[in-house]
Formats: structure tokens, sequence, C-alpha cells
């Protein structure tokens, strides 16, 4: 009989199914948000869970069951180091899950799954463009060089079919 057999299996054998998971939770702490199934995304929540909790107890023991979960040293520093503490405050709930409709091909419930606290994320400063009714003394001494020089002549290009209009090209004599 399949009493408490609960765990979802993803219609995958159990190493291809702990890869997605593992994979999924990997994503999630790098980019801090994935678009992916409702299914995929539940399977993939005690994962993380489990992650951020020992993050969260940040000793030698609790970092090497992380790296043997993320086989990445460098994802296990960003864990302990900046992502974990931005949780030391909560119980539970690292992750949410955010329905987003449904697939369009196979009809598979689509959702986003993502930290509840999340990163500040370096952004480099976006250019400002200046106001176009003040004009700088710099852009007008610029502006004044390239007008003084003489206009370059455009070179019409035969265009591929203009030279085969001149051979198929009906005579208005001819009738």
């Amino acid at each position: 009989m399949r009493h408490q057999k609960k765990r979802s299996h993803l219609n995958r054998f159990t190493s291809w199914r702990k890869a997605t998971l593992v994979s999924m939770s990997r994503n999630l702490l790098i980019y801090q948000s994935v678009k992916t199934t409702k299914v995929k995304a539940k399977a993939a929540r005690p994962v993380l869970e489990k992650l951020i909790s020992w993050g969260k107890e940040n000793n030698l023991q609790s970092r090497r069951k992380a790296f043997s979960v993320l086989q990445d040293n460098k994802l296990v520093k960003l864990l302990f180091s900046e992502i974990a503490p931005l949780f030391a405050k909560r119980q539970g709930g690292y992750c949410r899950i955010l329905p987003m409709g449904f697939r369009r091909g196979d009809g598979a419930s689509r959702v986003i799954m993502e930290l509840t606290e999340k990163r500040a994320v370096k952004r480099k400063p976006l250019k400002k463009k200046e106001a176009p009714g003040k004009p700088n003394a710099e852009l007008t001494k610029t502006e004044s060089e390239p007008a003084t020089k003489p206009p370059e002549e455009k070179k019409s290009k035969q265009k591929f079919l203009g030279g085969l209009r001149k051979i198929f090209r009906k005579d208005k004599d001819a009738k």
C-alpha cells in the first residue's frame, strides 16, 4: 500500500529529481526569483528552506551540509554571508510562491518562486539626459565645428532588381 508516500516524483527517477531540485534552489539563491511550474516549486521549497536554515546556524557542520547539496564554494559563501543574515529574525517561510497563470502548451500552472527577503543588487547608475531648453557651451562648440565641413556626396548603390529592370523593360513601340 502507498500510505504516507506524499513526495512528488516530478515524473523523473531519483537522481534526476534531486538534480532538478538542487538546480532550482541554486538558481533561486543566485537570482532571487525563478519562474517555474507549481509542482516543481512546491517540491523545491523544502530543499531551499533547509539550506537557509543551515546558513543561519553558521557553523562548520552546516557549511559542509550546504556544500554537499550546492557543490559550489562561492555559492556557499554567498548563502552564509549575504542571504542567511537577511532571515536572522525569521523562523521560517523563506520563499514565496506567486501564481502567474497557465502555460500555453500543456496548461501547467506557472508560478514565480522568490525569496521573501531580497538582498540589494548593485546596479550601474543611468546617465542623465540634459533638458533640451538648456544648451551647454561645450555642446555648442562641438556642433559648430562639423557644420563648417562640406557635406559628403551620397553614392547611390544599384539595387539587385535595378539592373534586371533594364533587361526586361517593355518597349512602348513593340506591339
